[in-house]
C-alpha cells in the first residue's frame, strides 16, 4: 500500500503543474539532456517539452539502444541471418532498422523475433539442424538476459546456440559527449531502468572530472520535472553532484546480482555508435570462458564498409546537435510505415517520439 501511495504521488497532476511552475521560475538559458529513450517519449507525450519556457531546452541523447546500433553492424546480422543454415534470433524493433542497403525485414533473411533470450534457447533445443544466432542489442538492462542465458547454454552444454553482441554501455557515452563537445550541456537526466542494475557509482565521473550535475530519475511526469527542478538548483548553487530522484527503483549500489551476472560472461571492449563513433570501453565481448558461443569463431563474415543515407541525420539527432525537424526528410520520406533512419523506427527514437507527439508542422 506504501508502495502504490508512492506512484499516486507521482502521478498527481496538480504536482506535475507545480513543479513545472517552479521551473519556469528559472530565467538562464540551460540545456539539458536525457539520455533514455523511455524519457524521450514521456517527455513529448506528457507535454513537458512544450511546457517549459524556451530558455530550459531540453535534448535527446543517446538513449535508444536500436538507434545507436551501427550500420555495419546491421549489416552484419543481415549477412548471418540470410545463410541457410541459420536462424537469427532478434528483438522485434530491430527487424526494421536500415543498413547500408536493406533491413532484416527486407532481406531474404531467416529472423525470428524473441521477446527475451529464454526463447532462443529453447529454439536452440528445439533444432539442433540449425544456429541459432541471437542479436545481442540493448543496453545494461537487457544485458543480464543475455548472459544468464548464455551460463544456462553452458551449462546444459548447448552447442548450438551463439551471439552477435552488439552491447552499449551508457556512461562511456555521456562520457564521450561531454569530451567531444557535440552541443552545450548543462546537467542529464539519466536513465532510471539502467541506473537500477548498474546505480550511481559509474556516473559520479560527471559531477568530478566535468563540473556537471546529473540526476537519475523515474518515468511519472512528476518524475522528470523534479529531476529537472534539482538540476536547475544544483546548476544555480553551482554545487554538481549526481542524484537519485528515482530512489524507490534505484539503489546507489545497483543490483550486484545482474552486475556480477554480466561481467561473469562479457567483458568490456570499444565499440562503435552511431553518430559518436568508436568509443572506448562502451560495449562488451564475450569472456574467453565463453568463446563457444562467438558467431565470429565459426563464421567467417566479411562485409563492404558500411554507408548510411547521406540525407538522415539520426547520427546528429542521436547526440543532441539537431533535432528531428532539422530533418528534410522527416514527416516526407521518413515516416513511421517507411523509416529512413532508425531514429523513426523505434517507438524510443526521438523522431518517432517528436513524429507522434510533437508538432509536425514544424518540420523543415
Amino acid at each position: 500500500m506504501k508502495y502504490d501511495r508512492i506512484i499516486e504521488k507521482f502521478k498527481d497532476s496538480k504536482i506535475s503543474q507545480r513543479l513545472l511552475k517552479d521551473i519556469n521560475k528559472v530565467k538562464d538559458d540551460i540545456s539539458l539532456m536525457e539520455v533514455c529513450g523511455t524519457h524521450t517519449v514521456q517527455i513529448f507525450k506528457t507535454g513537458i517539452k512544450s511546457g517549459l519556457n524556451k530558455n530550459i531546452r531540453l535534448l535527446s541523447g543517446p538513449g535508444c539502444p536500436v538507434c545507436v546500433t551501427a550500420a555495419e553492424d546491421i549489416d552484419k546480422a543481415i549477412a548471418i541471418a540470410c545463410r541457410k543454415d541459420v536462424i537469427l534470433c532478434c528483438f522485434g524493433d530491430m527487424i526494421r532498422v536500415p543498413g547500408s542497403k536493406a533491413s532484416l525485414d527486407s532481406a531474404s533473411a531467416n529472423v525470428k523475433i524473441m521477446y527475451s533470450p529464454i526463447e532462443a534457447l529453447g529454439l536452440a533445443e528445439g533444432r539442433p539442424d540449425k544456429k541459432i544466432v541471437m542479436f545481442g542489442v540493448g543496453f545494461e538492462t537487457t544485458i543480464p538476459a543475455f548472459a544468464s542465458v548464455l551460463e544456462r547454454a553452458k551449462k546444459q552444454r548447448v552447442n548450438n546456440l551463439y551471439i552477435l553482441p552488439v552491447f552499449k554501455l551508457i556512461p562511456p557515452a555521456i562520457r564521450a559527449l561531454l569530451e567531444s563537445k557535440y552541443v552545450n550541456i548543462d546537467g542529464f537526466i539519466l536513465p532510471g531502468h539502467v541506473s537500477a542494475i548498474i546505480g550511481e557509482n559509474d556516473y559520479r565521473f560527471i559531477a568530478r572530472e566535468f563540473n556537471k550535475p546529473a540526476v537519475i530519475t523515474g518515468f511519472e511526469s512528476a518524475d522528470i520535472l523534479e529531476g529537472i527542478l534539482l538540476l536547475l538548483d544544483m546548476i544555480k548553487k553551482r554545487k554538481p553532484r549526481v542524484k537519485i530522484e528515482y530512489s524507490r527503483s534505484v539503489d546507489s549500489k545497483g543490483n550486484q546480482l545482474a552486475k556480477k551476472t554480466i561481467y561473469r560472461v562479457f567483458e568490456k571492449t570499444d565499440v562503435d555508435w552511431r553518430g559518436l563513433g568508436r568509443i572506448k570501453n562502451s560495449g562488451l565481448r564475450l569472456r574467453k570462458e565463453f568463446n563457444g558461443f562467438c558467431v565470429d569463431k565459426i563464421m567467417n563474415i566479411k562485409i563492404k564498409t558500411p554507408r548510411n543515407n547521406p540525407k538522415c541525420i539520426c547520427g546528429s539527432v542521436i547526440t543532441g546537435a539537431r533535432e528531428p525537424s532539422d530533418c528534410k526528410l522527416f514527416t516526407k520520406e521518413c515516416v513511421p510505415g517507411h523509416p529512413v533512419g532508425p531514429c523513426m523506427v523505434s517507438s524510443e527514437g526521438t523522431c518517432a517520439a517528436f513524429y507522434k507527439y510533437g508538432d509536425k508542422n514544424e518540420a523543415g
